[in-house]
Formats: C-alpha cells, sequence, structure tokens
C-alpha cells in the first residue's frame, strides 16, 4: 500500500532554544508548545537545525558512510559485530531483524565509549571506526552536537510539559551523561518485485532520535492514526496496524532539518500523554540511501518513571494506568541482546 505523498508532520525550529536572550522567551514558550502538541498527536517532528549546524556538515557525513559502504566486502566485515560485544560495529546486508524479518539495509553502529571495556559482556566492547581519512574525526563531532543538541530539546520538552525547574533538573541529571547511540545505515533499493522491507515497522525504544538523511525521497514512512489524517486520505490508503486505524506518511527529507522522534522512554515519563510512533523504511529508488539516525538516550543507570509534571496533566482515571518504571540499562540490554538474525529484533515487543 503506497503512503501519503505529503510532508504532514510538523517543522519547529529549535532556535530560540539556542540563545540566551531574555527577550527570545516568547518565542521559547511557543516552541515548548509546539513540541508538548507534536508529541501528543504524532511523535514525530522535524526539527530545523539550521542555525545550530551548517547543512553541510551532516552532507559530508553521508558522503563518508557511503565511502565505508562502498568498500570491499571483505573490508566492511574486518570492523564486523563479532568482533566486539555483538553490538558495536558493521551488521551486513539482511543481518539487522524486525520483527522477525530480515532488514534490506547495512550498518555500522557505535555507542557510548564505556569504562574497562569487555567485549564478552553485553555493550561493553569498543567502537570499531572505519580507517576513512576524517571518518572518526567527522562522526565524533557530529556525536558532541547531538548530545548537546539532545539536552536542548530536552529542556524545550520540559517546558513544554510545564515542568518547574527543580523538576527539570531532576530530568536533566537522568540525561546528562546519556549512552547514546549511532548508526550510519546504508540501503540499497528492493527489489520491484520485492515484498520485504529496508526496515521494517518498529517503535524506537529510547529518548529521543535524530535523523539525518540523503535526500532520497518516499523512503522514510510514519503511521499516523490521527482521525483527521485517516478521515482526509484515500480510503484506498487506510491500513489496520494492530489495533490502531490509520494512514502511512512520508517523512522525506527537508534540508536544515533533522527528523525527530520519541521513544519509549517517554511514553513512561509522560505515562502515555506522549506515544513513541510506528515507522518503516521502504526504499524503491534506484540510488543507493544513506541515513544517519543519532540516538539520545537516558543514562545507563537512570531510573526512568512517570514524571509529575505529565500526571498533572491527566485526569485520575489516566494517572491510574502507571507505565511500568524501568531502569535504562537493564531495559537497554533485553533489547539489544537479540537483534541479529536468528533472534529476535532490537524493536520487537
Amino acid at each position: 500500500m503506497s503512503p501519503v505523498k505529503v510532508n504532514a508532520l510538523p517543522i519547529i525550529d529549535i532556535a530560540p532554544f539556542l540563545s540566551g536572550d531574555p527577550k527570545d522567551a516568547g518565542l521559547r514558550a511557543s516552541t515548548a508548545a509546539a513540541l508538548h502538541k507534536a508529541c501528543i498527536e504524532y511523535g514525530f517532528f522535524y526539527l530545523d537545525i539550521s542555525t545550530y549546524v551548517e547543512p553541510s556538515v551532516p552532507e559530508y557525513l553521508a558522503h563518508l558512510g557511503r565511502q565505508f559502504f562502498n568498500l570491499p566486502q571483505e573490508e566492511k566485515d574486518k570492523l564486523a559485530l563479532k568482533n566486539q560485544d555483538h553490538a558495536r560495529g558493521y551488521a551486513r546486508l539482511k543481518e539487522n531483524v524486525t520483527n522477525g524479518k530480515a532488514d534490506n539495509h547495512e550498518g555500522i553502529d557505535f555507542y557510548k565509549p564505556v569504562e574497562n571495556p569487555d567485549k564478552t559482556r553485553p555493550l561493553w566492547g569498543e567502537n570499531q571506526w572505519p580507517t576513512i581519512p576524517e571518518f572518526r574525526e567527522r562522526y565524533e563531532e557530529w556525536i558532541e552536537k547531538m548530545k548537546a543538541l539532545g539536552l536542548i530539546v530536552m529542556e524545550a520538552m520540559a517546558q513544554g510539559l510545564g515542568m518547574t525547574s527543580e523538576e527539570w533538573e531532576g530530568l536533566r541529571k537522568r540525561v546528562d551523561d546519556s549512552f547514546w547511540v549511532m548508526r550510519v545505515i546504508g540501503y540499497p533499493p528492493l527489489p520491484n518485485d520485492d515484498e520485504g522491507f529496508s526496515c521494517g515497522a518498529h517503535k524506537d525504544y529510547g529518548c529521543l532520535t535524530f535523523l539525518y538523511a540523503d535526500p532520497t525521497p518516499s523512503a522514510l514512512q510514519v503511521f499516523s492514526s490521527r482521525p483527521s489524517a485517516v478521515a482526509d486520505a484515500d480510503p484506498s490508503l487506510v491500513t489496520q496496524v494492530g489495533s490502531e486505524k490509520g494512514v502511512w506518511i512520508n517523512a522525506d527529507p527537508i534540508p536544515g532539518c533533522v527528523v525527530c522522534n520519541i521513544g519509549e522512554m517517554w511514553e513512561i515519563w509522560t505515562n502515555g500523554l506522549y506515544r513513541s510512533t510506528l515507522h518503516q523504511v521502504v526504499h524503491r529508488g534506484s540510488n543507493y540511501r544513506v541515513s544517519i539516525p543519532f540516538f539520545f538516550e537516558p543514562n545507563f543507570d537512570a531510573h526512568v518513571k512517570p514524571l509529575e509534571a505529565a500526571l498533572r496533566l491527566q485526569k485520575p482515571e489516566e494517572r491510574a494506568e502507571h507505565r511500568k518504571p524501568v531502569i535504562y540499562g537493564d531495559f537497554l540490554m533485553a533489547k539489544v541482546g537479540n537483534n541479529f538474525a536468528g533472534g529476535k529484533g532490537k524493536y520487537d515487543s
């Protein structure tokens, strides 16, 4: 089934939160309110970061990623996941699994470095960097930019939720040493007669995802169950996914923006007020697509439980439906353990 062909996700400019000017307080409030609305209605939005980072920077990262994927297979295999902790490193085409099916992409994964690495311990190995000139240097610069952006967006979201300064400081302490993840993903086009997926439908399990992708259109699709989206769509495009009826909408790249979405940790923090949203990649174009998702996650030892600010916004009967608190590191270990061929996917329930 074809997705809706229009970009229907909101575009939010983060620029007011990059300024400490008291005169921008009104703009910051508007941005915070827009984030709050987007998280309730979509779980997905475009984040305009054109005043935060030069567009040429992520474009060059995609160029470096493409250089890596163009290497001979035996060169890429030198960074295989099995060399380390089966989480950090290179996964071949169709080695990653979502919903029990192999995904038609290859990728290289990096995680926050840990003290006393031990590759026999899940997640506790060392990152494996390509030897392509500038690759590591440029990507490590991007990591620092995205970590800082994560804290900026978290503060804006805290304001949107109506958190007090003390409450925000409490939340900040749970994400200020983010156990981040970054992937560089390469997507060859799916054959025209292939009914598979470049990346199967899933929800992100962490905190915030910042996705830069090359200009390839009609690849990333987001599931919208908003009543207005269903009502306005061609009936032939409406589909049932689980218990929800909705439409798949394209989230095509917009210059100067990253696509941002919330993960399951925000569902817990807001007691279900914010919901992580299904998305998938179906790339049928003729080009080789490169995307770079950065996952800004809680601290490894963060205790994630419903926030008082979110509970204040809910009716008593809604507050009774508390989401089960988790320690993020434990939650992550359970997710990552079986995400390669032969086991359950990282994004499976």
